[in-house]
């Protein structure tokens, strides 16, 4: 007679013999962070075998890289972002002439909808969370390209500090290819600058702050719990956390 009072125990202490001991083990943090080193902007893609003509590149801007990616979300092969989709009038319902942006295809996606009964994606809780960062790594990507292809209309001849090395270095070829960020990319060079710029412009005017006040969410707000679904956790939704977090800032 066979027993089956057996289970499978995870220890994060412990390792299959021969194996990284970090593969096996139980996650020991709540949340799930991407690290994107490359400074030659390289897109991820996926390699798949067909029946007859060998192996096929699916790339992350392909229609079907999200079903491939996370077949447990996307049971039924739904079609994922490509650069195609046209954006609607919302007040006609014609299709326009302008493309959705992944940003906000995205945000469609984990919209949540008071006509809509179910949105599957936000209920596969760590899934959800790689689901997050490798969407945001894709949007991010198809920013930086769209910098990267249109430098003369973000007109970066006229940026200072371009000029400025031309002027001091002599040899433009020295310089390479550089790729100017916009202002309005967060983190940029560009975009702290102007953060300072502001900052000084208020000290002139208003004088040295008394205080400097910070601001943090809590998870346990009521305007949080009140949106989790049946046995989530504010670590589940951080769409959720980041909108509230927003409206009380």
């Amino acid at each position: 007679m066979i027993s089956d009072d057996y289970k499978i125990v995870i220890r994060a202490d412990k390792r299959p013999r021969g194996e990284h001991e970090r593969r096996f083990n139980a996650p020991q943090i709540d949340e799930v962070a991407v690290v994107i080193v490359d400074n030659e902007n390289t897109s991820r893609d996926i390699i798949v075998q067909r029946r007859r003509k060998g192996l096929q590149r699916i790339a992350e801007t392909h229609r079907s890289y999200d079903a491939l990616q996370y077949p447990l979300i996307f049971l039924h092969g739904e079609d994922g972002y490509h650069f195609n989709i046209k954006q609607i009038h919302p007040k006609n319902g014609i299709e326009t002439n302008k493309k959705v942006t992944s940003k906000e295809f995205y945000a469609y996606r984990l919209m949540i909808r008071d006509n809509e009964v179910y949105n599957h994606i936000l209920n596969t809780r760590r899934l959800f969370q790689q689901f997050l960062v490798d969407m945001y790594a894709k949007i991010e990507a198809e920013r930086m390209l769209y910098i990267r292809l249109n430098q003369k209309k973000l007109r970066t001849e006229e940026y200072i500090h371009l000029r400025d090395a031309i002027v001091n270095d002599g040899n433009i070829d020295d310089i390479g290819t550089m790729v100017i960020l916009p202002s309005s990319y967060i983190g940029s060079p560009r975009h702290m600058h102007e953060y300072t710029q502001d900052a000084m412009t208020y000290v002139r005017k208003y004088g040295r702050p008394d205080l400097f006040i910070t601001f943090t969410c809590n998870s346990s707000w009521p305007e949080i719990k009140e949106q989790l679904k049946y046995g989530q956790t504010s670590m589940d939704r951080h769409d959720i956390i980041a909108r509230v977090f927003r409206q009380n800032k």
